[in-house]
């Protein structure tokens, strides 16, 4: 079951057919701990919709609202490998190797509603920096008791130039506005994605692709229980929280996103989010 938010309601997909939610709260809507079992109660009583690729084309958006974005860091081997090679002349390379084999995971918040754009959005590069990546990120969404519930796609913007010159720049290097991309939809399940569910990455320029690259969910360091549950130790979320879980797909250091290109990612199981550097 799939779904997205609307500008102005919530459209899901369940066995082949679109239903529209109007007059609904996204925030109501998605915080519940049975997300599927009460959607696909809802639909079920619903008469199925012959508009839907007019709906998407027309008024798709981010699937957030109040909901805040974090992140983490260093769950993937060659995330760390990544993380050590930008920093390594300024000394911070060590942080990276420590946080990877340590008990707690490396989370920091990444962004509210407005510095984030949907599927078709742009994605932005800091002016004062020399060196930007995207990172394709399978994304938790969880409710506020902290329930994993669906899926999405995430784009997490990096400097690495930035955070390069020192770890305690992590914040300037991934926040800022245009900064994430999310989506399309939210991928509701009854049971947790198999671990060899793959996340793909296509960058272009000029209509040409300029780098690819894969992993496999099962390549991730920490469990995604792991992760929600240190996200939500100290911090409420009233209306669930999106996490980003990490990238194991890393350009090398010879690669810089420009304006003008395009960033793809593919989770087959819940499409692809594609976006425009501005």
């Amino acid at each position: 079951m799939k779904i997205h938010k609307l500008t102005d309601s919530i459209l899901i997909e369940h066995n082949g057919q679109w239903y529209r939610v109007q007059d609904q709260s996204w925030d109501e809507f998605i915080n519940d701990d049975n997300l599927y079992g009460q959607t696909e109660a809802l639909v079920s009583g619903m008469t199925a919709i012959d508009n839907a690729e007019n709906l998407l084309a027309s008024s798709l958006d981010a699937p957030m609202q109040s909901q805040e974005l974090w992140a983490s860091g260093v769950t993937y081997m060659r995330s760390k490998q990544g993380r050590q090679e930008e920093s390594e002349k300024t000394g911070g390379s060590d942080f990276y190797a420590r946080v990877y084999e340590a008990e707690r995971p490396e989370l920091f918040f990444k962004a509210s509603r407005h510095r984030v754009v949907g599927h078709g959005g742009k994605v932005r590069i800091r002016r004062d920096s020399s060196w930007d990546v995207p990172e394709p990120e399978l994304v938790l969404v969880l409710s506020s008791s902290g329930k994993i519930i669906g899926y999405t796609i995430g784009n997490d913007m990096s400097s690495r130039s930035i955070e390069g010159e020192n770890p305690l720049y992590l914040p300037q290097a991934k926040t800022y506005d245009g900064c994430a991309a999310l989506g399309p939809c939210i991928l509701v399940t009854q049971s947790p994605l198999a671990s060899d569910t793959q996340i793909q990455l296509t960058i272009s320029r000029n209509q040409e692709p300029i780098f690819t690259g894969d992993v496999e969910i099962n390549q991730i360091k920490r469990g995604f229980e792991e992760l929600a549950g240190f996200l939500f130790r100290e911090c409420s979320f009233p209306h669930g929280a999106l996490l980003m879980t990490g990238t194991g797909i890393v350009p090398g250091g010879d690669f810089t996103l420009e304006s003008g290109d395009i960033v793809s990612i593919t989770v087959p199981e819940i499409g692809t989010l594609t976006n425009q550097v501005a």
